[in-house]
């Protein structure tokens, strides 16, 4: 996915390939700007991607166009990050979570109200509050009503982004805990995008690094967890907080800043912050290799391991 800038390229997402199966999520993390947003926008559609393919049930959604495009949209949906902002204010949660009933011309117009009332009472918002607008919901509230919107065509694919940053703890336990029996009773694929790292290992089943719009590291959460290959995704798990106050291990300090996608570093564009950089590293750019059945990195100490 690349954007230009007058003459410049911005590389946002490059060359990322990843698979998610039906029931599971893939976690997806990264420092802001890495291009997890505009990946998960991209999968839709909502951004067209620059090359490349994305499958789904087996069809390029890239090649298709008009009614069989609206047809897969409806097997495709997605939570945005801010609940409010996500929500048309001028329209009441019910009218908001029938619209995209409405369009695509599902059931009678009674039909569709008690679809509403169901999805507002299967999301925790009740169906006696469908005439209320956003504005009169806590923000909690409000992503449940977005989640039951993105239920309402009965999708296969979700993609979360970021669905939890602007809540509250407590409710951010709710909201997860909601998507998590959702999975478990529809069968949804997930994609999960977050920056916290303990709720997508709590959530994910398989979990993908990204940086500066590459994978560097693709693994089940269990393995990359416990046993991270890349140098960035061993940065990212010490600086995690940790719930133990007396667990002991050495945080590794991320010195610099992340480059500009408009002129990335050439070879591995992590080596001008990485501890363990070689001089082969600033020329050549390595490629995700499997390391471990289903565990991925793209790092040249990888395969032997980083200690």
């Amino acid at each position: 996915m690349h954007f230009h800038q007058g003459r410049d390229v911005v590389r946002a997402v490059d060359g990322v390939t990843f698979q998610i199966r039906s029931n599971q999520t893939f976690g997806l993390v990264g420092e802001s700007g890495s291009g997890k947003s505009t990946l998960a926008r991209a999968v839709l559609r909502l951004y067209e991607p620059t090359a490349g393919r994305v499958y789904f049930e087996g069809r390029d959604v890239r090649a298709l166009s008009g009614r069989e495009l609206r047809a897969l949209r409806r097997k495709m949906q997605i939570v945005f990050q801010d609940p409010l902002a996500s929500l048309n204010p001028m329209m009441s949660v019910g009218a908001i979570v029938g619209d995209a009933l409405k369009i695509h011309r599902v059931g009678t117009k009674r039909e569709r109200e008690e679809e509403v009332g169901r999805l507002l009472d299967l999301v925790g918002v009740g169906r006696r509050l469908a005439d209320t607008f956003p504005h009169e919901f806590s923000g909690g509230q409000q992503q449940r009503v977005a989640i039951a919107r993105a239920l309402a065509l009965k999708p296969q694919f979700v993609i979360c982004d970021e669905p939890v940053s602007s809540l509250d703890l407590s409710i951010q336990a709710q909201i997860l805990n909601l998507l998590e029996s959702l999975q478990e009773r529809f069968g949804l694929a997930y994609l999960f995008i977050s920056h916290d790292l303990k709720v997508v290992e709590h959530l994910s089943d398989v979990v993908g690094v990204m940086y500066l719009g590459k994978l560097v590291e693709v693994g089940p959460t269990e393995a990359l967890y416990g046993r991270p290959r890349h140098p960035y995704t061993q940065i990212l798990l010490s600086s995690a907080p940790r719930l133990d106050p007396d667990a002991q291990s050495e945080r590794i300090i991320l010195e610099g800043e992340v480059p500009s996608p408009i002129d990335p570093p050439t070879g591995c564009a992590f080596h001008p912050r990485c501890p363990y950089r070689m001089d082969r590293c600033s020329r050549e750019t390595p490629q995700l290799t499997q390391v471990e059945t289903g565990h991925q990195a793209a790092c040249f100490l990888a395969e032997g391991g980083i200690e």
